[in-house]
């Protein structure tokens, strides 16, 4: 019985990974019609290599003690199989980790294997064949899932972290919220908005790297613009626009960044307020905003 499953699993740990690179080929070279050819021809080849291997188990399958028997029993075989197999690929597609390439190699005989050991007369070799799809089934229903999950979520943290004096926020006005947060690959980006829905405005936080090595205002200042540099380094820039309106722009450099904050909606003193509030962006936040999905890749 352990040489006619052992048979099983290393008959097709060797043809089906050359039949899956068939249709591979074919399917990549000839399309769809080519492929439905390749395996129109190459499956009845590992069944018939199935067939050959059920000769060694005809004391112990009853279906395999005639050639009639052995050929639907290696049809059937081949059938649950490949299901298992396909289950395999997709759980895998879904980044189910199955190790690395000659585990996964190896992998691909056992379903062949568990299916052939329900066709074994005998409660604990049937049980055992079903142990192995209950465990098959929890880990790539379930386990798999969940680990391939904290992966990815491991490898994005990992990507807004990976300029973490950059990452930074400030605490939001009153009446507002951060709305987004863009982190591209030289600047954080922070956009605060009204909680209320019917409210209008916006407040804009730019974190980026120095660009001088103390703020200074541009010269010549643009006509409509101010600019000035108090006793604390900050600059402030304040545009006047159209309507009577204007939009007030503060920058501080902190100790590896320089911070911007603007807003045609806001005081200086809540634009002051933001900047006092800087802090690192805590683990509790960035989980928050990753729920929420109000955090992204920029470019």
């Amino acid at each position: 019985m352990a040489l006619h499953l052992l048979l099983v699993w290393a008959a097709m740990t060797a043809a089906v990974p050359v039949l899956g690179f068939g249709l591979l080929v074919t399917g990549w070279g000839g399309g769809t019609e080519a492929a439905v050819l390749a395996f129109a021809l190459g499956a009845p080849l590992t069944v018939g290599l199935l067939a050959v291997a059920g000769m060694s188990a005809r004391t112990v399958v009853p279906l395999c003690g005639t050639v009639a028997g052995r050929l639907g029993w290696a049809v059937l075989v081949f059938f649950l199989g490949t299901v298992g197999v396909a289950v395999g690929i997709a759980a895998y597609s879904a980044d189910v980790d199955l190790g690395s390439a000659d585990t996964r190699v190896a992998l691909t005989g056992v379903p062949y294997a568990v299916a052939a050991a329900f066709f074994v007369p005998g409660r604990w070799v049937r049980l055992g064949a079903g142990a192995v799809v209950a465990i098959c089934v929890m880990y790539g229903g379930f386990l798999g899932p969940a680990q391939a999950r904290e992966r990815q979520h491991a490898a994005e943290v990992a990507r807004y972290r990976e300029h973490p004096e950059l990452l930074y926020v400030g605490a939001a006005p009153p009446g507002m919220q951060i709305s987004r947060v863009v982190v591209g690959p030289a600047y954080v980006g922070v956009d605060y908005r009204p909680v209320a829905q019917n409210e209008v405005g916006y407040v804009g936080l730019t974190m980026r790297s120095q660009l001088t090595p103390t703020p200074q205002c541009p010269e010549p200042v643009r006509k409509d613009v101010t600019c000035s540099v108090d006793g604390r380094g900050d600059m402030r820039t304040v545009s006047e626009l159209p309507g009577d309106t204007r939009a007030v722009t503060l920058t501080r450099h902190l100790r590896d960044a320089e911070a911007e904050v603007n807003s045609q909606y806001l005081d200086e003193r809540g634009l002051r307020h933001i900047l006092d509030t800087l802090h690192p962006l805590s683990d509790e936040e960035l989980e928050r905003l990753m729920r929420e999905k109000a955090i992204e890749q920029g470019y």
